[in-house]
C-alpha cells in the first residue's frame, strides 16, 4: 500500500492560486496512476484530477482549464496547481492513489491522504 500526504491548502481569495502536493512512498512511484478528489461540507466525495504513469490526465468539467495536475517522479510527489479559484471550489482536497490504472470513482480508490483544506472566500 502507498502512502500519501497532502499540503499546501489555505484560504484564498476567489479568483486566486493554491498548489497542492502530496508526497508518497512505500511503492514505486512511477508506475501508479494518481488522483485528486475532494468532499465539501455535506456534499459525496468527488473526482477533481488524475494523471497516469504515462502523463495522461483527466479533469472534472468543472475544473477543466483552470487546475492542472503534474507529478515529479524523482521526488515522488503529485502537484495540483489551481487558478482562478472559485468559491465553489472549498473544500477538503484528497490525493488517491495506489494503482496503475486511473480512475474516477471514490470507492475504486485503494489508498488516500489525510486531506488538506482549501476555502475560497468571495
Amino acid at each position: 500500500q502507498v502512502q500519501l500526504v497532502e499540503s499546501g491548502g489555505g484560504l484564498v481569495q476567489a479568483g486566486g492560486s493554491l498548489r497542492l502536493s502530496c508526497a508518497a512512498s512505500g511503492r514505486i512511484f512511477s508506475i501508479l496512476a494518481m488522483h485528486w478528489f475532494r468532499q465539501a461540507p455535506g456534499k459525496e466525495r468527488e473526482f477533481v484530477a488524475a494523471i497516469s504513469w504515462s502523463g495522461g490526465t483527466y479533469y472534472a468539467d468543472s475544473v477543466n482549464g483552470r487546475f492542472t495536475i503534474s507529478r515529479d517522479n524523482a521526488k515522488n510527489t503529485v502537484y495540483l496547481q489551481m487558478n482562478s479559484l472559485k468559491p465553489e471550489d472549498t473544500a477538503v482536497y484528497y490525493c488517491a492513489g495506489g494503482d496503475s490504472v486511473v480512475v474516477t470513482a471514490s470507492g475504486h480508490v485503494s489508498s488516500w491522504g489525510q486531506g488538506t483544506q482549501v476555502t475560497v472566500s468571495s
